[in-house]
């Protein structure tokens, strides 16, 4: 598998356990996601499999973001 530069970041996210935390993480790694994206503007875009990858990522992070955010709405609740 090819290592992105900005998988680190999104597997940070992916791997937070503390809820708290979570919006940041999820935050950094949609700017890392998006700065890449930023990149293949520049120089005419990158390999098909990258711009999936980054689609999936984005994906997963609004996944996260939305359980994120039934999170706080909970502990908001109780």
């Amino acid at each position: 598998m090819t290592e992105y530069k900005w998988l680190e970041v999104y597997k940070a996210a992916l791997l937070e356990t503390d809820w708290s935390k979570m919006e940041e993480r999820i935050n950094a790694a949609e700017t890392a996601l998006q700065a890449r994206k930023h990149e293949f503007d520049v120089n005419h875009g990158g390999t098909p499999e990258e711009n999936q990858a980054i689609a999936d990522a984005l994906n997963g992070l609004n996944a996260l973001r939305t359980e994120a955010s039934a999170w706080l709405r909970s502990k908001r609740a109780s």
